[in-house]
């Protein structure tokens, strides 16, 4: 038998949303017959600009990409208004949280170090942080959301690295801007501060904290985005951070040569000229946003009021209910992994899918 590192057997496992194709094969339905708004995808699919893209570009995958990712770093840095050496590109964003994790966890003896996180925080940070042998500093939420002087107060000399989601995932909530602006501006220098701005896109007047990294002043601060939410590219696996040189010339030393495919560089590319299909996709969400708002109140169901591109909401047994939606052929996600257990997330689709949804959901409940 392999020596398996013991505390893998104590390790959770991430648990995505189901794919359509193991659903139709497990419940015996047709595949087009099922709808999936459980894993914040774009229901609008691809940007159109990235698609036609990405045909172009189909005949060249025989030859490795751009290591550097030459062009898609100069549009991205003239578009956000910083330098190329301010960015460095993931395999999603959920790469760049290894890489802060090798660059900051990695060496000390296991318990000697951790990471602060909220409650209901994005699953992966205390995954990774465990996989690097440091401690979760886990700050009980507010409203379900972060309680950012109470995390401030859970920094402590052992502390590397501190998380946190706005819009929250698996919440949808938002720090309230000026707490948000003294927490950065406080978080001590020797303590990387990763602010994971996934959906920050859907927001009207979001906090831009871009400023304090191209000012230099919190060279302590990492933004992290991806393009497989409002560009609808979560099948190739494209993300970003934002931070000072210094940060992203130690990451650079971790990536992976050709971590960034030749397909997700070109999509990618050509998805940063597309404000149409963004446009469409945030006003989309807007309008599902709230029509899902008018029909829990009519239900008398609690809900969090959502700022990304999900909703979360309050269904009593919640696997049973996502059981019983799913045979329906509806896939929502359950929220027990998440200490949950009452609570479903219904990522918003179209207008359509909304009310293929809701009926759905009704339909479970009675």
């Amino acid at each position: 038998m392999l020596p398996l590192s013991l505390f893998l057997k104590t390790l959770p496992t991430y648990q995505p949303g189901r794919p359509i194709e193991e659903v139709a094969r497990e419940l015996g339905l047709p595949a087009e017959s099922i709808i999936k708004v459980a894993s914040n995808e774009n229901p609008f699919g691809p940007s159109p600009l990235a698609a036609a893209a990405l045909q172009k570009a189909i005949p060249g995958v025989n030859l490795y990409p751009d290591g550097n990712a030459f062009y898609l770093k100069q549009k991205l840095a003239a578009k956000l208004g910083v330098e190329t050496e301010n960015l460095v590109l993931g395999n999603g964003s959920n790469e760049i949280i290894e890489f802060v994790a090798h660059a900051l966890l990695n060496g000390g003896a296991p318990g000697t170090t951790d990471i602060v996180v909220s409650q209901y925080c994005f699953a992966i940070y205390p995954i990774v942080a465990k996989l690097f042998g440091a401690e979760v500093v886990t700050v009980p939420a507010k409203n379900y959301g972060h309680d950012l002087p109470a995390m401030l107060r859970a920094i402590t000399p052992r502390t590397r690295i501190v998380f946190v989601a706005n819009p929250n995932n698996p919440t949808g909530t938002l720090a309230p801007r000026e707490e948000l602006i003294k927490f950065v501006n406080e978080v001590p220098d020797d303590v990387l501060l990763v602010m994971d701005e996934a959906y920050i896109e859907f927001l009207e007047d979001a906090v831009d904290l871009i400023p304090l990294i191209r000012l230099g002043a919190r060279k302590n601060l990492i933004l992290m985005r991806t393009f497989s939410k409002i560009y609808g590219l979560a099948g190739l696996r494209i993300g970003y951070g934002i931070a000072a040189p210094e940060l992203v010339s130690a990451l650079e030393k971790i990536r992976q040569p050709f971590n960034a495919n030749l397909l997700a560089q070109t999509a990618a590319l050509a998805a940063l000229d597309d404000e149409a299909h963004v446009h469409q996709t945030r006003q989309n969400n807007f309008g599902g946003l709230e029509f899902f708002a008018k029909a829990f109140r009519e239900l008398k169901l609690e809900w969090i009021p959502s700022h990304a591109n999900f909703i979360l909401v309050r269904v009593g047994a919640g696997q049973k209910v996502f059981d019983a939606m799913q045979k329906l052929g509806v896939i929502t996600r359950p929220m027990g992994g998440y200490q949950l257990p009452e609570w479903i997330r219904i990522s918003i689709g179209t207008k359509s899918e909304n009310q293929r949804c809701l009926d759905a959901l009704k339909s479970a409940l009675e």
